[in-house]
């Protein structure tokens, strides 16, 4: 985290804390038709209920926002997080210990449903949800995420260039068959919008079990689903202090595991995207 975000982060997070319970859970009588889907590790117990209040208080609420976790922590809930459940929020318990649960148990619950990712460590600005579904609407078959990154190619070698030198997508409202939705920044997925092979468990943890995101992307693109930067990603979520100790950038972007596991998904499907 950077120092000039802490200062933002607090004031966020204590505007989220003196937000009324009562209120955040009630059911709107407008929701839009989506569900939230997301999951979370013990670390960030303490801090969940921050995200799951800005999700809550949205300017416009989905219609149900489902955390994921695994059974282990079924006891080791803080008040903070357990007494937000509600007919708009839910917790369930899966097995799976891997970040890809955020999806693929919704993906299997709500088939019919517009379902968005969000992360555990962030706090999502009230217009968040109605800036990804106004895309949708435009691009009903389309993945819509606020943060994209180009899957990058060397221009003679043609060989997979690492994950840092993957530019971050800047241009609004475009698609390209390179862009990989990034989960920092939500993503909405369409229903039918991967592969039904998106939910093996046993493959995505043979070829990538620390990338979702390019599980997911891998999954869209055998589908034919188009991958669209949102025409309104900012203002960008917040991250929350002391959330990010325990995270995926050491193995996946300094040690450049996203490379490894790309590779490894297009080898094994026969992925061309250069």
């Amino acid at each position: 985290m950077k120092l000039k975000e802490y200062w933002p982060s607090f004031m966020a997070a204590t505007c989220m804390k003196f937000l009324d319970r009562d209120a955040l859970c009630a059911p709107s009588s407008n929701p839009l038709p989506i569900v939230v889907t997301l999951t979370s590790i013990p670390s960030r117990l303490s801090t969940l209920h921050l995200t799951i209040r800005s999700v809550l208080n949205q300017s416009r609420k989905p219609e149900k926002i489902v955390l994921w976790l695994n059974h282990d922590l079924h006891n080791q809930l803080p008040l903070s997080l357990s007494s937000l459940q509600s007919e708009l929020f839910e917790i369930r318990y899966v097995e799976l210990t891997c970040s890809h649960r955020k999806l693929i148990h919704s993906l299997q619950e709500f088939p019919t449903k517009i379902l968005v990712t969000c992360d555990d460590d962030l706090i999502y600005e009230r217009t968040w949800l109605e800036r990804l579904y106004a895309d949708h609407i435009d691009y009903p078959h389309d993945i819509i995420a606020h943060e994209c990154r180009r899957i990058m190619h060397d221009g003679h070698s043609g060989d997979l260039l690492p994950y840092k030198q993957w530019p971050v997508v800047k241009e609004g409202g475009i698609s390209d068959p390179e862009f990989m939705a990034i989960g920092y920044g939500g993503v909405l997925y369409p229903p039918g919008a991967l592969v039904p092979q998106a939910i093996d468990s046993e493959l995505f943890l043979k070829l990538a079990p620390k990338a979702d995101d390019l599980w997911f992307k891998a999954m869209s693109f055998l589908q034919g689903t188009a991958v669209r930067h949102s025409s309104s990603s900012l203002p960008k979520p917040i991250p929350l202090i002391g959330s990010q100790k325990n995270s995926l950038l050491k193995t996946n972007v300094r040690e450049d595991g996203n490379r490894l596991q790309w590779n490894a998904l297009c080898d094994h499907f026969g992925i061309v995207l250069k």
